[in-house]
């Protein structure tokens, strides 16, 4: 069910149990500011999750209260997935989904990167 990204962090959501070690993951990616795992549920044949390590729950709650350090530590650790990946030559789609229009699940900041295969389109025409 899609959240609203204006309510407060919620620290019972299901990527706070996986920063905390509480729910395994498939980790790919750690550093001080960022963690990157594998999604449980593909949607490529490459669909690895980076969220950052603090309580953020969207893009506008993360670049209006995030320290200048958070910010470049995610953004770098996006990119350090995506090359070690090996999807910069080939290409690759980051996708946030944020608040009920953008179809957010989860109440933690956290940007999907897919890649491995053509990914057609970026928005489905109906």
């Amino acid at each position: 069910m899609p959240i609203d990204p204006t309510l407060p962090y919620d620290d019972a959501n299901i990527f706070a149990k996986i920063l905390r070690g509480e729910i395994p993951s498939n980790a790919v990616y750690e550093d001080d500011h960022a963690f990157a795992f594998e999604d449980i549920n593909p949607q490529a044949e490459i669909h690895t999750l980076v969220i950052p390590k603090g309580r953020y729950v969207s893009w506008d709650d993360f670049s209006a209260k995030a320290s200048d350090a958070e910010i470049a530590g995610f953004i770098r650790a996006v990119g350090e997935v995506a090359r070690a990946k090996g999807l910069v030559e080939p290409g690759y789609r980051l996708m946030a989904n944020i608040g009920v229009h953008g179809h957010q699940e989860v109440p933690h900041l956290h940007v999907h990167i897919f890649g491995g295969q053509p990914l057609g389109p970026m928005i489905c025409r109906k």
